[in-house]
């Protein structure tokens, strides 16, 4: 198997008697944004989930870190090279554009460009636009200066590109068309309209127009003095950007696939598609194991495919889903880094908010629904529990520090794992009580027969507590779980529609024979721990 993105100090280890699998094979990338081929002929890829850009050889699939996760760059979403071989990246979350140098080291040109997205250059000028609502097109100064505006009060423009008649070519995804204007300055021109959300463009030896158009999956061809369109390929909703190594096509996807288009109809995996995180985890009363991937959700059957329930560009989408629970018939609750608590239905594409639409909360991490069919989730950035039930919000509890996960236990009590202290909770009609300490980061909690079972992220470990003994065993340790090793990850800071604030959650479930389901989220897999010889109805 080649490199995954992600590789721990050692190998997972196993409490006698289990067993691991993992349901879909760890991620290369942290989803796929910006490409541009570099001077060495390599494309280099934009992680925005990831804070990382890696160098891709299109032949052999080998992938070099350039800027990892947690140094100087931080949710990387476009690159581009000036002619001394000196990478740009936009960090879209952070508003900025930094300079990595050949010689390794990193400096930041602009801090106050909120939403910076598309960069490219033009004859040695350095262009860049906003993507969100009012954002600006700027020229920048190569040593710092006041950038010059071209234009502003644009609805999220994209990756944008020079044409061969010099004018910048930019895709709007709010009102889906491509535009040009001079980089002189005047008025611009919509080019071509009515198309599946492009959200970039670059041109082909012949001059013409090459788009992703990230609802349809389409990779479009537009002839910009004909208007003639071709459809050059029809892949999966979720296409990002697209770059040319001479002649040759490749376009990413917000998964991480990595695809040359060969022709017409004609395509070639250069890397394949995968999880990004993955976050929380829920099984259904049929066994479907739903998988929550910020902007997708996957259903997962015995012995199946993960398949794509939803995502950013579905009708009804909830929003960036970090929390899921499942109720019944299809359906789940889930917690959004929007700041809200919904109930969502993947059949039939619709969404109701249950709280959080008009005041939303701050950082909603884990939900579950208690006996009594109430929604629960823990509020990270309040540090409460929140419960609701018929649109009315009630606080179960307060002060806790870094709440994420939520379980009830079969006598109705709510446990909660507060993350920040180390230990997991039960609500009581007092306060909190103390169920498990000693713990280094807990996330994900499940309660099952009595036993309480934690991801504890923090020492990469899965743990099984019994509350009456107090006894603990170690299911596993050194899991592909939390921060990767060395420098821990900076916070992404999201940027609204899009995503609120964004973090880790190594999410549990337990599925209908006994098995144990947990979020790989450092390498983007799902683990599925089972004790042999033993099931469960």
């Amino acid at each position: 198997m080649r490199e995954a993105r992600y590789t721990g100090a050692a190998p997972t280890g196993l409490a006698d008697g289990w067993s691991l699998e993992r349901l879909c094979p760890p991620s290369r990338l942290f989803g796929a944004n910006g490409l541009r081929t570099g001077p060495d002929g390599r494309v280099y890829v934009a992680q925005v989930a990831g804070s990382r850009i890696s160098a891709l050889d299109v032949d052999s699939g080998a992938l070099e870190t350039v800027s990892a996760q947690g140094s100087e760059i931080v949710a990387p979403d476009d690159v581009a090279f000036d002619a001394a071989g000196d990478l740009y990246a936009t960090e879209y979350y952070d508003g900025r554009v930094s300079v990595r140098g050949a010689d390794g080291r990193t400096r930041v040109l602009r801090d106050d460009l909120p939403g910076a997205n598309g960069i490219t250059f033009h004859r040695g000028r350095l262009f860049v636009d906003e993507c969100r609502v009012g954002g600006r097109l700027l020229e920048l100064d190569l040593n710092g200066g006041a950038p010059r505006v071209l234009l502003e009060n644009l609805p999220m423009p994209n990756a944008m590109e020079a044409g061969p008649d010099g004018l910048l070519y930019y895709p709007v995804l709010g009102s889906n068309d491509i535009w040009r204007v001079d980089p002189d300055g005047g008025e611009p021109e919509r080019v071509a309209g009515d198309l599946g959300v492009p959200d970039a463009v670059k041109f082909d030896a012949e001059g013409r127009i090459v788009s992703t158009q990230a609802a349809t999956g389409e990779v479009l061809r537009i002839d910009p003095r004909t208007g003639e369109r071709t459809v050059l390929a029809a892949l999966d909703p979720g296409l990002d950007n697209l770059a040319f190594a001479g002649d040759r096509l490749f376009v990413s996807s917000f998964t991480g696939r990595i695809t040359e288009i060969l022709g017409p109809g004609r395509t070639r995996d250069v890397l394949p598609g995968g999880l990004t995180w993955p976050l929380d985890l829920t099984v259904g009363p049929d066994g479907t194991l739903y998988v929550a991937d910020g902007t997708y959700v996957y259903g997962l059957r015995p012995g199946g495919e993960p398949a794509v329930l939803g995502m950013l560009f579905s009708p009804g989408w909830p929003g960036y889903v970090r929390g899921i629970g499942a109720v019944g018939g299809g359906a789940v609750v889930v917690t959004t880094s929007n700041g809200q608590i919904a109930r969502w239905d993947p059949a039939r594409a619709e969404h109701r908010v249950l709280a959080g639409e008009d005041d939303p909360f701050d950082r909603l991490y884990g939900v579950a629904v208690a006996p009594d069919g109430a929604v629960v989730a823990a509020e990270l950035g309040t540090g409460r529990v929140v419960s609701v039930r018929d649109g009315e919000v009630t606080t179960l509890a307060s002060g806790l520090d870094r709440p994420m996960g939520v379980a009830f236990r079969a006598d109705g009590a709510c446990l909660v794992s507060e993350s920040g202290a180390g230990r997991v909770v039960a609500i009581t009609g007092s306060g909190t009580a103390t169920v498990a300490d000693g713990l280094a980061e807990p996330q994900g909690v499940l309660v099952r027969g009595g036993t309480l079972t934690v991801v504890d992220a923090g020492a990469k470990s899965l743990v099984e507590i019994d509350p009456d003994t107090g006894t603990r065993t170690v299911i596993a340790r050194d899991l592909p779980v939390g921060a990767p090793l060395g420098a821990p990850p900076k916070p992404l800071k999201g940027l609204m529609p899009f995503s609120g604030p964004q973090g880790l959650f190594a999410g549990i479930a337990a599925g209908p024979d006994g098995a144990l389901y947990v979020s790989g989220d450092a390498e983007g897999s799902v683990l599925a721990l089972r004790r042999e010889g033993r099931t469960e109805s």
